[in-house]
């Protein structure tokens, strides 16, 4: 619906005529006055500086006026809460529908003291080719100037919330030589000045998908955590708080076999898996820590998966 506007009091203009308040006045365009200092969403106070002041002329309010407003300092706050649900939507679709990246399953924007304008993290399906993977890179760092300095491509299976997670992808499934750029030439965007390097930046782009199969993650499956937990409320110990990942899980590189030799030892049948491994010798010519699947026959090619 079109906003009713009345003309102001004391300047040339109209105002919202259902405002709360109104402050009319004049920016001094011939004088500056200090500035600050004052908390930023960036993490840092803004130091005093010198900026146009606004001599006001006139307030205008409606009766019991409610004056709406939100605290914009160290985030998470109330404005980087309200600015993430609506830029995170928007970065999804840039990638999505504007450049056709149909691999990208969500975008996340770091909130914890950056604010959400230095670190942006891609979700992408595990099979997206590394083309496909570098055009959302790109295409996420350059959306939205002052965002996206450091932008980072994981799995589906990592947590972009959790740094931990962030933090083992990048460890093991990166090469630095091979799946890291740095751009140069990127504004500074809205951040503490930097005094002794001016206002340009860089961009780093980082890409931690998992290149191939992996192994499965090491901790016992769903179902017997799951129990154990189930165990640990009925003996009513301290209320657990799982943190992902907090269950075990494929990341492609596995094997019927080995499930069975693993439901075989929760059931106690570690014999049994002793007898097949006796049968399974073979003379000292192989180098310790060969690969039995490059020496026995009868493997199935179960990780078969090129990006």
């Amino acid at each position: 619906q079109p906003i009713n506007v009345v003309r102001a009091r004391t300047v040339d203009l109209v105002v919202p005529a259902e405002a709360e308040v109104v402050i009319e006045g004049y920016v001094d365009t011939d004088m500056l006055e200090p500035e600050g200092p004052f908390g930023e969403s960036h993490g840092h106070v803004a130091l005093e500086e010198l900026n146009l002041p606004m001599k006001v002329t006139a307030i205008t309010h409606r009766k019991d006026a409610v004056i709406p407003s939100y605290i914009s300092q160290v985030a998470p706050s109330e404005s980087s809460v309200i600015k993430r649900v609506a830029y995170e939507p928007l970065f999804k679709a840039h990638l999505r529908d504007q450049l056709g990246i149909k691999g990208v399953k969500k975008v996340q924007l770091h909130e914890p003291l950056t604010g959400l304008l230095r670190v942006t993290i891609i979700t992408l399906d595990p099979e997206t080719p590394r083309t496909e993977v570098w055009r959302a890179l790109y295409g996420a760092a350059s959306f939205k100037g002052d965002c996206g300095k450091i932008t980072i491509a994981v799995n589906e299976d990592i947590d972009a919330d959790n740094a931990d997670a962030i933090l083992w992808a990048m460890g093991y499934r990166l090469n630095p030589e091979e799946d890291v750029e740095v751009l140069r030439h990127r504004g500074q965007g809205h951040g503490p000045k930097r005094e002794s390097t001016g206002e340009e930046d860089s961009t780093l782009l980082i890409d931690a998908t998992m290149k191939s199969p992996m192994p499965p993650l090491a901790l016992p499956t769903k179902p017997y955590m799951e129990a154990g937990k189930e165990l640990w409320d009925r003996l009513g110990l301290p209320e657990l708080r799982p943190e992902s990942p907090w269950h075990g899980y494929s990341l492609g590189d596995w094997s019927q076999a080995w499930t069975d030799a693993a439901e075989r030892a929760a059931a106690s049948e570690w014999l049994e898996n002793g007898r097949r491994t006796l049968q399974r010798q073979v003379p000292a010519n192989v180098t310790p820590e060969t690969s039995v699947r490059d020496v026995e026959d009868g493997w199935e090619d179960e990780t078969e998966w090129k990006k």
